[in-house]
């Protein structure tokens, strides 16, 4: 029986053997779980705003990919996390030069690849002999900047769907835009009516038609989805004879909670 939840990951890297291979291993294990592989920084910054990582293995160079290590360092702290992922390096670089900068730049570890007893599989089992301390003491972000409310807002899109994703409500859905918008809105400024200030915004939409896309949505995602996934990603309770959370009470179960977290 799990006692903590799994320590999550975002790998890094351009050698795709290596990729395969710490793949292959975290799949095997109970305490890990791989949220994405990339091989090119820019794309690794916009995954860390999705999946918000505990921890991230970082190949320095990513020559076959695009960008570098250094460089995604560089813009993790303009992204405005509250918590900074703690940062596992991998690298063939010898240079004192370019470690410490890297280090400067706020990687935890670094790990050579050039050691005789290096494998793929040495990232990760320092990640999960740290996995407690990992996940209790992630890395304030001192340099956090200020947001305008459109970046605001940008970021908790992002938030919203990937709550959504998690719970298996599909991007095609219609509902998947309205309820985004309906979350936003309870989240920042409440209205008496939900559906009606969304329906506003969109040429030919009433608020019932606004109201039972949501509903459908969410009905879709409890009778075709993974009941493990809803378990797991929804806590709100549900009425047992219902079975399905109410359009009220999904909004403001998700509202009520980055409310919290502004």
């Amino acid at each position: 029986m799990k006692n903590q939840r799994e320590l999550t990951v975002l790998l890094i890297e351009d050698d795709q053997f290596a990729c395969e291979e710490i793949r292959n291993y975290i799949d095997q294990l109970d305490d890990m779980h791989l949220l994405g592989i990339t091989d090119d920084s820019n794309k690794a910054l916009d995954m860390v705003q999705y999946c918000i990582p505990d921890a991230i293995i970082l190949d320095l160079e990513l020559h076959e990919g695009g960008g570098n290590g250094l460089f995604f360092l560089s813009k993790l702290h303009d992204l405005g996390l509250e918590k900074l992922p703690y940062i596992l390096i991998t690298t063939q670089n010898t240079s004192n030069v370019t470690l410490e900068a890297a280090r400067q730049l706020g990687a935890d570890f670094i790990i050579t690849k050039y050691e005789r007893d290096y494998s793929a599989q040495k990232p990760v089992e320092l990640l999960r002999m740290m996995r407690n301390a990992i996940q209790r003491h992630s890395t304030p972000n001192t340099t956090v900047p200020t947001l305008s409310p459109a970046e605001q807002n940008r970021k908790l899109t992002i938030r919203i769907h990937r709550e959504l994703d998690a719970i298996g409500i599909s991007p095609k859905a219609i509902g998947y835009e309205y309820l985004t918008e309906a979350i936003i809105i309870a989240t920042n400024e409440p209205v008496p009516n939900l559906s009606r200030a969304i329906a506003s915004k969109h040429a030919g939409k009433t608020p019932a038609s606004v109201e039972r896309a949501m509903q459908n949505a969410i009905n879709r995602a409890w009778s075709n989805g993974n009941p493990e996934d809803l378990a797991r990603n929804y806590t709100a309770v549900i009425n047992y004879k219902r079975g399905v959370p109410t359009l009220t009470e999904f909004i403001y179960h998700y509202a009520n909670r980055f409310r919290n977290e502004l």
